[in-house]
């Protein structure tokens, strides 16, 4: 689901449950620093792709940490959202694209 002039997806889920990292990467941010996005985890995957992961509940993630594909980050929450769920977004070079252009079929 696109959410405002966003470029990203809203995944939805029970508070609580585990949010893990789509790929390998350096943990660029953890925090609630920028509004509208509740609390929040940036990684840094390669110098041109990054995923935001936001609205979460907790943070697990610590900045400056490297996470494994699939280590869990966060825990889904409702932060700065009237619903539960992630709000995910890939950025390359700075530019949000297609979330799921990047993701597996299902």
């Amino acid at each position: 689901m696109r959410t405002g002039n966003r470029a990203g997806v809203t995944i939805t889920g029970s508070a609580g449950a585990p949010v893990r990292a789509a790929a390998a990467g350096n943990v660029a941010y953890v925090g609630s620093g920028l509004r509208g996005y509740g609390n929040m985890v940036i990684i840094r995957h390669s110098s041109n792709f990054m995923t935001v992961y936001a609205h979460n509940r907790r943070l697990t993630a610590r900045e400056g940490a490297n996470v494994r594909q699939g280590e869990q980050i966060a825990e889904m929450g409702d932060s700065d959202s009237d619903r539960v769920g992630v709000y995910f977004e890939v950025r390359h070079n700075g530019e949000p694209i297609d979330p799921l252009r990047m993701l597996p079929k299902r």
